[in-house]
């Protein structure tokens, strides 16, 4: 093979309907990460960022699914990157959340060596779900600080699952929108990043870390795979038709949107909005550009959500989204208390470097936005 490494097969979550499934992974060199542990050093920590980065993907390599009495042969692409279609031999049980697809790497195989598998989980929306949701990860459920780099730099080169941290309250309000309004049905979440995909694990584990429900992840970067992934138009691009697929794909079904104000999320939620009237129940926006202008460019936007039939909130914290979700009756009043006790204990610490540099805190506008109507805090 002329690898340094034995292969391995990384399954990212997929998504389908009864008739059809999506999988999507990688058949990369296996460089043995671990699981962070308690007490990881900040060089333990930065060799496996290394080594995440550098792992390389095994060109054109063959894999066969196994799913029903079906198999499924296809190839992966010159990195070692594959996405498939499956059509089951009979329609799946909508009442189920998650199915599982048997994966096993064909070509190229070591004589003498054990097979290479692994399982890849696919989501297929339960029939009783009431909505879907399709949030942002970074600065929208985990701490990255992407409009600080020096800050984002440290956080992702030096730290782990376990040192990255949830935004306050975001795992009980995710838990309860997972669960909705108390019915027998829950609501599918799917999670878009401008991560890089090498970092797919990281977010697997932080999600499970901090009791986030899980779901697939719809796009993040391919990291060095082409100059076109830096350019930010083009990521828009990538993120704005990844979220339109899955509203065409899922065309029963509510919407609720969540993002941040860092970058161009509430510029192209908007635009769903307007392309998928009556499909977007909400958009939920978090506040964190350090700009003060923006809040101001966001509420420009609300006029334009509200005639397609939504409604836009601009918020510092997951406390107010939350409370619009248990007005509309999207979430049980119950979880309210949930998620006002985990907002309370969450909390983001100063690094050295920021206290040195006294980036800890910086002057963001303290304004909400609620349906086009501007309030304080």
């Amino acid at each position: 093979m002329g690898n340094r490494y034995p292969p391995k097969i990384v399954a990212y979550r997929g998504y389908g309907t009864p008739n059809k499934l999506y999988l999507k992974g990688r058949v990369l060199e296996d460089q043995g990460i671990n699981p962070a542990a308690e007490g990881d050093s900040t060089w333990h920590n930065l060799v496996d960022t290394v080594k995440r980065f550098t792992s390389d993907g095994i060109p054109h390599a063959r894999i066969r699914a196994h799913f029903q009495n079906i198999e499924h042969d296809f190839l992966a692409d010159s990195a070692g990157y594959f996405d498939v279609w499956i059509e089951p031999s009979q329609p799946l049980l909508d009442d189920v959340l998650w199915h599982e697809v048997e994966l096993e790497l064909i070509e190229p195989h070591r004589r003498g060596t054990k097979p290479v598998l692994t399982t890849a989980s696919v989501l297929i929306p339960p029939a009783a779900a009431q909505f879907a949701v399709i949030s942002d990860i970074d600065d929208t459920v985990i701490h990255t600080d992407a409009v600080n780099l020096l800050r984002m730099a440290q956080i992702v080169f030096l730290g782990n699952a376990r040192t990255r941290l949830p935004l306050k309250g975001v795992a009980g309000f995710y838990r309860a929108l997972f669960n909705g309004n108390g019915s027998q049905g829950v609501n599918p979440l799917f999670y878009i990043s401008n991560s890089p995909w090498n970092l797919y694990d990281l977010l697997s584990e932080f999600f499970n870390l901090n009791d986030i429900p899980i779901g697939p992840v719809l796009f993040l970067r391919r990291w060095g795979y082409s100059r076109l992934e830096y350019l930010p138009t083009r990521k828009r691009e990538h993120k704005l038709s990844t979220a339109r697929n899955m509203l065409k794909l899922f065309p029963r079904l509510p919407f609720i949107l969540i993002g941040d104000s860092g970058e161009k999320d509430p510029e192209f939620y908007a635009e769903l909005v307007r392309e998928f009237p009556e499909r977007i129940r909400a958009v939920y926006i978090r506040n964190v550009s350090r700009n003060l202008k923006r809040p101001a460019e966001i509420k420009a936007l609300t006029d334009k959500v509200i005639e397609a039939g939504s409604t836009l909130i601009l918020s510092d914290d997951t406390w107010s989204m939350a409370q619009h979700a248990a007005q509309q009756g999207w979430i049980t009043p119950a979880s309210l208390v949930e998620i006002e006790a985990e907002r309370q204990k969450d909390a983001v610490p100063p690094t050295p470097i920021e206290q040195l540099l006294g980036t800890e805190e910086k002057e963001k506008a303290p304004t909400i936005v609620i349906g086009g109507a501007q309030t304080g805090k």
